[in-house]
C-alpha cells in the first residue's frame, strides 16, 4: 500500500479534517482516505471543453423556443464633432 505526505497543507483546513475525524471517531489519516475515496468514487464523464460541458448541463432541461428578431441593417455611428 501507498503512503503520500501532504505539505503546505493550510491551518484551517488541517483544523477543519481534524474536527470532522474526531467528528467520525477516527484519525485524521483515515478521515483524509476516506474523503479521497469517497472524491475519488464517481466516475462522472469529464468534458473536453467548456462547450462540452455546457452542452450536458443543458441537457437536462426542457427546450425553450426563443422568437429571433429580424436583422435590421447597421445603424450610422453617432457624430460626435459637434
Amino acid at each position: 500500500m501507498a503512503s503520500m505526505t501532504i505539505r503546505n497543507l493550510d491551518d484551517g483546513l488541517k483544523q477543519r479534517l481534524r474536527l470532522r475525524a474526531a467528528t467520525h471517531g477516527r484519525s485524521m489519516e483515515d478521515e483524509a482516505r476516506d474523503i479521497l475515496r469517497a472524491a475519488l468514487a464517481t466516475n462522472e464523464p469529464v468534458a473536453r471543453n467548456l462547450a462540452d460541458a455546457i452542452r450536458t448541463r443543458l441537457l437536462s432541461i426542457e427546450s425553450v423556443e426563443l422568437d429571433i428578431p429580424p436583422r435590421e441593417p447597421i445603424r450610422e455611428p453617432p457624430d460626435f464633432t459637434a
